[in-house]
This record gives C-alpha cells, sequence and structure tokens, in this order.
C-alpha cells in the first residue's frame, strides 16, 4: 500500500520536529552507523560479518594515488522506463527494482551484469584525497553467478530538481516501502569524465569481498532540498574508509 505523500522525506523539510529513521525491528543482528553497533562493532554483531574485521580489500577507500590505465569502456545497457520500489530499511533510501520489470545492466570485460538497486549514502563512503562529497549513489548490479559489480558516482548540491526531487516525494521518511514508478537513473550519472576501478566490499555488513567497483570521476549536482532532505532522514550513513593495502587503484 503505498505510504501518503506527507511521509515522503522532502515532506520532512515542512516538517515541525525531523522524522529521524530510529531503526525498527530488522532482520539478523542490529548494526548502525555509530555508537556500540557502529562500524567498529560490525563484526562482533554476527560471525557472518567477519569481512569487517579481517577482510582485506574492504569498501570505502581514499581514491588518491591512482595509476592511470586502460581498463575499458563502461558499457552499460539501462532501460530507461525500468520501474522501482523506494525502500527506507533503516540504513539508506533504496531504490530496487520492481517485480517483472528489467532495469538493463552492465558488461566488465566478458561478464555481464544486471542492475537490480541503487541506494544513497550521506556523506560520500569514498574520498579524494581525504575529501568526501555532499552524498554519493550506489547502482549495484549482479552476475548470474552471484558476482557483484557496483557503480558509484558523488552527489553535490548546488543543482538544480531534478530525478532525485520526484523520487524522494514518494520515498519514505520512515521505515516502509512504496512504489515509485518509472524513472531513468542514467540522468544520476555525469555525461563527461572517467572512472576509478578497483576490486573492495560491500560497505554494510557482511562486508562480502569480490566487489569489483567503478567510481566516476566527476561528480552529479543535484538539488540542495535533496541533500537536506536526505541529512534529516539519515545525517551519517557512511562506512568510515578503509586501507587499500597491496590493491591496485587504477583510473581510465
Amino acid at each position: 500500500m503505498p505510504l501518503s505523500r506527507p511521509a515522503a522525506i522532502l515532506a520532512l523539510l515542512l516538517a515541525p520536529a525531523p522524522l529521524l529513521a530510529e531503526g525498527a525491528a530488522h532482520d539478523g543482528a542490529h548494526w548502525s552507523y555509530e555508537g556500540e553497533t557502529g562500524p567498529e562493532a560490525w563484526a562482533s554483531l554476527d560471525p557472518a560479518n567477519a569481512a569487517c574485521a579481517t577482510g582485506t580489500q574492504q569498501s570505502p577507500i581514499d581514491l588518491a594515488g591512482a595509476i592511470k590505465g586502460e581498463v575499458g569502456a563502461l558499457r552499460r545497457d539501462w532501460a530507461p522506463g525500468a520501474s522501482w520500489v523506494a525502500v527506507n530499511n533503516g540504513h539508506t533510501i533504496q531504490f530496487n527494482l520492481a517485480e517483472g520489470s528489467e532495469g538493463g545492466g552492465l558488461e566488465i570485460g566478458n561478464r555481464r551484469y544486471e542492475l537490480a538497486q541503487f541506494h544513497f549514502h550521506h556523506p560520500s563512503e569514498h574520498a579524494v584525497d581525504a575529501a568526501h562529497s555532499d552524498m554519493e549513489v550506489h547502482f549495484v548490479h549482479k552476475a548470474e553467478d552471484g558476482a557483484l559489480a557496483v557503480i558509484g558516482v558523488m552527489l553535490t548540491g548546488g543543482g538544480g530538481p531534478g530525478l532525485l526531487d520526484a523520487l524522494f516525494q514518494v520515498a519514505p521518511a520512515v521505515e516502509g516501502e512504496a512504489p515509485a514508478g518509472a524513472a531513468d537513473p542514467s540522468s544520476l550519472l555525469p555525461t563527461e569524465g572517467g572512472f576509478y576501478r578497483y576490486e573492495g566490499s560491500l560497505t554494510t555488513p557482511p562486508c562480502t569481498e569480490s566487489v569489483t567497483w567503478t567510481v566516476m570521476t566527476q561528480p552529479v549536482a543535484v538539488s540542495d532540498q535533496v541533500v537536506a532532505a536526505f541529512a534529516t532522514v539519515f545525517p551519517n550513513d557512511a562506512r568510515p574508509i578503509q586501507p587499500l593495502n597491496r590493491r591496485y587503484l587504477l583510473l581510465n
């Protein structure tokens, strides 16, 4: 059942008091971004989260010191008319591909990945020379064998109204979900610039590794209202920077 418009993310800017995502019951061990269940404790909350502490290819990272190299074109064929469902899961706002809808996908090398969902972090999880952007969007793709590939885009304020303003009009301000309708997420991609490529992990528990990351070098500007509205619900949903260790960070 769709949530009423007053419960949407953008409505919080007009509310007399912020409706912070306090966090209702979650499946599995409860985790958060601060305090006793914050990032430093993730591995101790559930044995399945061991990689959060012991992994050597964790994300996010500081995208500094990249080596210039040719890693191939970013071959993407997202479906502009795909339908989405807005979900507030207590950690972020996530847009899942609606049942029966085709979202298109991505090819890296000879492997095909299908676009499954996209979600947001405030501030950005990745940094460049220790500098974070206002927000970051992650487009999560999955291959037939379960392998994951994520495209990350830095988002900055100062832009005009766009896709996020429309999507956040229906995104729940408290935990729940609501139909978001058809949307073309490619409008959240930069129109120029290159990208970083490295092997990393999920940035939330269980911090699973062997995730192929592609982070665009150029940010995309969104409206200040969208940034403020998301920050009201999620003041901080970004995992701290992780060590690069012996990985290669490539810049295409």
